[in-house]
């Protein structure tokens, strides 16, 4: 699974701490989302969309949708 994680935190001038304490989550946790190292749960998946104004969906790319 792919994500664009830091696209959209940049978007909004977010740093991996930032979210994460917007998540409830340690900055480790977020850097290994992005590095496609560790797979979120659900809840925290939608607090993630949530907090970058997107959607799961646009956030998260599954192996199979492609490059």
């Amino acid at each position: 699974m792919r994500t664009k994680i830091k696209e959209f935190r940049a978007r909004y001038d977010l740093t991996q701490e930032d979210l994460a304490r917007i998540v409830d989550v340690r900055r480790e946790t977020i850097l290994l989302i992005e590095k496609g190292n560790y797979n979120p749960s659900i809840k925290l998946a939608h607090n993630i969309a949530k907090a970058l104004k997107t959607t799961i969906d646009e956030l998260f790319l599954f192996d199979d949708q492609g490059q």
